[in-house]
C-alpha cells in the first residue's frame, strides 16, 4: 500500500479558505444590485481558480479603462465588453488584469499543492513516527533531513502521493455536490443565516468527510510510505485502495487495523473544526483588509495600480492567514488522526532520525482517547508537534510566492498604466 492526503484536508475540505464555500467560510456576501447596469462589473471576474475569484464586498471589480483619480470610491463606468469604447489602452489594461488575476490564482494553487508537498510529506512522516527521538520542531532540522531523503532516494521521495491529493480533493468536491443535490442540506450559507442553516451546512460537511475518509486514509499511506520498499503504482491506486478499505478486500492489514467506524469521529472532528476556524479567520482578515482599503480610498490616496492589486490580494492574504492558523491550532489533533489512520496498515516509513533506513508502524492504539494519553505519557506534549518545522517552511514558501507574485503584478501594471 502507498498513498497521501489532501493537505487540503486541512480537514477533508480544501486547504485554503478560497476553496471553502461562500457564506460561512468564503468571501463576504456580494452586495445587492439595484439596476441592471450594476451587473456589468461581473464581466471582469477572472477565471474561477481558488484564490482568484473577484468577489469583494462593497466595491466594483477593476474597470476596463484606466482608473481615474477623480472617482476614487466608485470608479469609472464600465463597458460590458472589451470592444465597447474602452480604447486600445483600456483593452490592453483589462487583458493584463484578467491574465494577472488568473496567474495570481494559479501561483497560489501551485504553491499550496505542489511546491509545499515535500513539507507535507515530511510533516506526516514525523507525525506517525512514534519511534523518533528527533521531533523536528524547527525548520533547520527539517531542511537537513529533507536533503538526506533526496540524496538517498531521489526527488520522488519528497513528491510521493501528490497525485492522490488531487483525487481526494475531487472526491470531496463530488461528494459534497451530490449530497447537496439530493438533500436539503445547503452548500452555502445565505446572508440572513440562522442556527438551523449553519447546522445543516456543517452536517453536509461532515457527510462529505465521511464519504472521502477511506480515500483520505489511502492517500495518507501513499504519502508516508517509504520510496525504498514501494512499487511503482498508478495514479488511481488511491481509489482502488480506498474502495478496498471500505469493503475489506485487497488491502494488506493486521488485526491492529482500526475499523472505519472508529475513525469517523476524529476525522469529522478535525475536518469540521478546520473548516470553522479557517472560515472565521478568513472573514475576520477580509473585514480588516476591506476597512483599510476603504479608508485609503476616502483619503484619495489610492493609485490605479493599488486599486487593481486590491481586487485580488485581500482574499489571497485572508486565505493564507486562515489556512496557517487552522493548521497550527489543530496540529496536535492532526497528529492523532494520522496515527489512527495509519495503524494496522503495514506501512513502512523512512527513518526521520537518520535520513536513511526504514521503520515499521506497529502502534496499538485502541482509539482516539488512548492515542492521546499514550503520546502524552511516552513522548510528552511536544510529541503532538513532531514535524512542526515543516509547517514553518511550508507557509514561509507560500508567503514568499505571494509576495513575489505581488511584485511582478505591480510591475506589469505600472508599465501598462
Amino acid at each position: 500500500m502507498h498513498p497521501r492526503r489532501p493537505d487540503g484536508f486541512d480537514g477533508l475540505g480544501y486547504r485554503g479558505g478560497a476553496r471553502d464555500e461562500q457564506g460561512f467560510g468564503g468571501a463576504f456576501p456580494a452586495r445587492s444590485f439595484t439596476s441592471a447596469s450594476d451587473l456589468s462589473h461581473w464581466v471582469t471576474t477572472p477565471p474561477d481558480i481558488p484564490g482568484s475569484r473577484n468577489l469583494h464586498w462593497g466595491e466594483k471589480s477593476p474597470p476596463y479603462g484606466v482608473p481615474g483619480p477623480s472617482t476614487p470610491l466608485e470608479g469609472p463606468a464600465e463597458e460590458p465588453f472589451p470592444g465597447g469604447g474602452g480604447g486600445v489602452p483600456g483593452q490592453s489594461t483589462e487583458q493584463l488584469n484578467r491574465f494577472a488575476g488568473f496567474g495570481i490564482g494559479l501561483a497560489s494553487l501551485f504553491t499550496e499543492n505542489v511546491l509545499a508537498h515535500p513539507c507535507i510529506v515530511l510533516r506526516r512522516q514525523c507525525q506517525v513516527n512514534y519511534h523518533a527521538r528527533h521531533y523536528h520542531l524547527t525548520p533547520f532540522t527539517v531542511i537537513n533531513i529533507m536533503y538526506s531523503f533526496n540524496k538517498t532516494q531521489g526527488p520522488r521521495a519528497l513528491w510521493k502521493g501528490m497525485g492522490s491529493t488531487f483525487i481526494v480533493q475531487g472526491v470531496t468536491l463530488g461528494a459534497e455536490g451530490i449530497i447537496s443535490e439530493f438533500t436539503p442540506l445547503p452548500r452555502e450559507i445565505s446572508r440572513k443565516w440562522n442556527p438551523k442553516q449553519i447546522g445543516e451546512h456543517l452536517l453536509l460537511k461532515s457527510l462529505t468527510y465521511i464519504v472521502a475518509m477511506p480515500f483520505y486514509s489511502a492517500s495518507l499511506i501513499e504519502t508516508v510510505q517509504s520510496e525504498i520498499i514501494r512499487d511503482n503504482t498508478g495514479i488511481l491506486e488511491c481509489v482502488k485502495e480506498g474502495i478496498g478499505r471500505v469493503i475489506g478486500l485487497g488491502v494488506p492489514h493486521s488485526k491492529r487495523l482500526l475499523p472505519l467506524l472508529s475513525l469517523i469521529f476524529p476525522t469529522v472532528l478535525h475536518g469540521v473544526l478546520h473548516y470553522i476556524i479557517s472560515s472565521v479567520i478568513q472573514k475576520f482578515v477580509l473585514l480588516i483588509l476591506k476597512r483599510k482599503t476603504y479608508s485609503s480610498r476616502l483619503a484619495e490616496s489610492t493609485s490605479p495600480v493599488q486599486s487593481m492589486l486590491d481586487a485580488y490580494f485581500p482574499e489571497l492574504i485572508a486565505n493564507f492567514a486562515a489556512s496557517l492558523c487552522s493548521d497550527v491550532i489543530l496540529y496536535p489533533l492532526e497528529t492523532v488522526l494520522h496515527r489512527l489512520h495509519i495503524q494496522g496498515t503495514r506501512t513502512i516509513i523512512d527513518n526521520t532520525d537518520l535520513g536513511y533506513e526504514v521503520l515499521p508502524i506497529n502502534t496499538q492504539y485502541e482509539g482516539m482517547r488512548d492515542c492521546i494519553n499514550t503520546i502524552r505519557q511516552e513522548e510528552g506534549v511536544l510529541g503532538f508537534y513532531k514535524g512542526f518545522g515543516a509547517v514553518i517552511i511550508q507557509y514561509t514558501l507560500h508567503a514568499a510566492v505571494l509576495q513575489i507574485t505581488r511584485i511582478i503584478y505591480s510591475t506589469l501594471l505600472q508599465n501598462s498604466v
